[in-house]
């Protein structure tokens, strides 16, 4: 074994195994038991998602902001390249892997009483312990290729999530949409995997992106992109990035590969709380932060420019969307422009502490919305109802009912707009700030990127009030409908409490700071080594005062129009409100321009394969089919006659010759004097 570190302290690198494999563990141990609804399933994918949670909180004490961990081991070798298999815990491990496990716990015991009812209870667990495990391995591989693979696992295990309900058409295109739209970052990626190896002949993480390694050391001069290894032509550095970004945009839902993660709303919806808090989504950042140092900074202009614009308008979408996941879902692709915007920006520490504590406020709002979905879907079913119970049209008033989930959403949501005292106020506005330092005596062009920012930021707090209040305030709306509907809610027992009360707590600020204002203080942004933890410039001031203030102000605007005052209602009509409402028509324009040309393509090819490569093979099998024929009656009729007539006078010849065998001297005698007789008659003619 090859390691870096002594070898008393390789109890951490069996923990490290030991959390990552503890859900494996669990999903196979679960695939051994009978019974489709056995609860048991639930609690065994629970204790090994408990334990590795645990195990994880010990690596993460121990490794953070400590000496880097990398022990590998010769895994197999191909001609003269070694490639080795091991696991890599530094400060962004480290941390991701407490991340997804303390994530993961409060969905998995969540997920015991919402999917109690469920006849798939046992392979729902199956399919998370396997999600969890392949986000886990993801986040400690130590190369590429083990990162391609965990990448591409954790793909499959969401598409085997999204679709768990499979029976429903719109599950199953949903699934299908996540897998397709996937399968083109994949490509992009292992493109740019496969140009690394041909540039740095290793997939080792540490030897390429670490400190002092193999990129830092690597130029672009005169059109080659030169590394200590050799060269390349310049223009495969840009390929990889687009291989890269690729992968990012597709993982992370990104434009223009965004528009699966709305569909993807049709699993179970705490499955949609783990994709959009820890796991899925969160691979694309997660990936940036891994491979930071091979971006220039052009590449890095793309990547501020394309996550602000994704921020913008996916906060744009959010504003008119009538179903309760999906504004949610619209509000995750927005944060996570966030993130990418960050990282375009040099933010490296602001975009990861980002991820973090957007993974608590997301899902904890996911779990609420799961319980109010519950609670309406139980009304629909009782009084035998004809609704969407995501629509938040037939909601309202649930605080009454829903007093917990209430509180708790309204912590989660101030969060996610990020005012003060909240874990997302550190966080956003540390963006914010180091946003509007980059753009500083830039072009125009740069300078939107922060005024874009700072616009979502508004944005996000329109439709956050606009969700809760039309979810928790005012009258409740289905009972305006249906004045005879008879309903009873709560919300729930310790199962759906626990896990919201212990997300809530973390959407406040002590978690990460013990100063609710200063994002400089937050223990996060020192782990990453920041480089914008002094307030050098009025900017850290001026930005967070200003936000924050007018974002109360819109806050209060959205409830006032949300509550019946009418004040400043924008008309649900013209150019712009449609545009936000059909999602900027971006699938509209997929499906007639990209997938109608596939499917004309297709049909053209299908009709081409029936019409010119069947009617070519059918022609030729009637042509061979007909020269079969003649060359049958041929054999038939000629051959076997003429065959048959050589028989027959063989047959006679020789019946004709056997009489002159007979033994008689006499018959010797005559035809001795036959044949001489013959051959003088012969000779006489001639």
């Amino acid at each position: 074994m090859k390691t870096t570190i002594p070898y008393q302290d390789l109890s951490i690198i069996y923990f490290a195994i030991a959390t990552v494999l503890l859900p494996l563990f669990a999903c196979i141990v679960n695939c051994c038991l009978s019974g489709r609804r056995n609860q048991i399933s639930g609690w065994i994918a629970t204790g090994a998602i408990l334990a590795s949670a645990i195990l994880s909180i010990i690596i993460f004490s121990k490794t953070w902001n400590s000496q880097q961990i990398h022990v590998q081991q010769l895994w197999f070798t191909i001609g003269g390249t070694q490639l080795y298999a091991g696991i890599l815990l530094n400060n962004l491990s480290s941390i991701l892997l407490l991340l997804v496990s303390v994530i993961a716990l409060p969905v998995h015991i969540y997920s015991t009483a919402y999917m109690k009812h469920d006849d798939n209870y046992d392979r729902y667990f199956i399919y998370l312990s396997l999600f969890c495990f392949s986000m886990l391995a993801l986040v400690v591989a130590d190369n590429m290729i083990l990162l391609y693979t965990f990448w591409e696992l954790v793909g499959f295990s969401s598409y085997l999530l999204i679709g768990f309900w499979f029976t429903r058409d719109k599950a199953v295109q949903a699934n299908k949409k996540a897998f397709l739209m996937n399968r083109i970052g994949d490509v992009g990626l292992l493109t740019a995997i496969m140009i690394l190896f041909a540039q740095y002949h290793t997939f080792d993480i540490v030897q390429i992106f670490g400190s002092g390694g193999l990129i830092s050391q690597s130029t672009i001069t005169n059109g080659l992109w030169v590394s200590p290894i050799g060269s390349l032509p310049a223009v495969w550095q840009y390929v990889a990035f687009g291989g890269i970004f690729l992968g990012v945009a597709a993982k992370s839902a990104q434009f223009p590969l965004h528009t699966w993660l709305p569909d993807a709303m049709e699993g179970p919806t705490s499955v949609s709380a783990l994709i959009h808090a820890a796991t899925m989504v969160a691979a694309g950042v997660f990936l940036l932060g891994r491979v930071y140092p091979i971006f220039t900074t052009g590449e890095l202009d793309i990547l501020a420019i394309i996550g602000c614009f994704t921020a913008f308008m996916a906060a744009t979408i959010a504003l008119t969307q009538n179903d309760l996941k999906r504004i949610l879902a619209y509000s995750t692709i927005s944060q996570l422009g966030f993130m990418v915007m960050a990282m375009g920006v040099g933010a490296y520490a602001s975009s990861l502490f980002h991820l973090i504590t957007h993974a608590f406020f997301k899902c904890a709002l996911f779990l609420v919305a799961g319980i109010v979905i519950h609670q309406m879907q139980h009304i629909k079913e009782d009084n035998d109802l004809d609704i969407d119970p995501q629509s938040i049209l037939y909601m309202g008033g649930l605080r009454k009912k829903l007093p917990f989930t209430f509180l708790v959403a309204v912590v989660a949501g101030l969060a996610l707009i990020g005012l003060p005292f909240t874990s997302g106020y550190l966080s956003k506005d540390g963006i914010l700030v180091q946003a509007v330092d980059w753009s500083d005596n830039k072009s125009i062009l740069f300078r939107l990127v922060p005024i874009g920012a700072i616009i979502t930021t508004w944005l996000t707090a329109f439709y956050v009030t606009r969700l809760i209040v039309k979810v928790f305030f005012g009258d409740f709306r289905l009972a305006q409908f249906h004045p005879h509907i008879k309903y009873h809610i709560s919300d729930g027992g310790w199962q759906y409490r626990v896990p919201l009360l212990l997300l809530a707590v973390a959407c406040l600020f002590p978690l990460f700071s013990w100063n609710p204002v200063l994002y400089e203080r937050a223990w996060v942004l020192a782990g990453f080594d920041s480089i914008h933890l002094a307030r050098v410039n009025i900017y850290h001031t001026i930005v967070p005062i200003g936000v924050n203030i007018l974002s109360l102000f819109i806050i209060y605007w959205a409830w006032a129009v949300y509550t019946g005052r009418k004040i400043l209602v924008f008309p649900q009509t013209g150019f712009l409100f449609h545009l936000s409402y059909r999602e900027w028509y971006f699938d509209k324009f997929y499906n007639k321009v990209i997938v109608g040309a596939v499917m004309g393509l297709s049909k053209a090819l299908s009709w081409f394969d029936r019409k010119v490569i069947d009617g070519f093979i059918n022609g030729l099998s009637v042509l061979t089919i007909t020269i079969s024929k003649i060359a049958a009656w041929f054999d038939y009729n000629i051959i076997d006659r003429i065959s048959r007539l050589l028989t027959f006078i063989v047959q006679i010849t020789g019946n004709f010759v056997r009489r002159f065998q007979g033994g008689k001297i006499q018959y010797y005698l005559f035809s001795m004097l036959a044949v001489v007789l013959a051959m003088f008659i012969l000779k006489i003619l001639i």
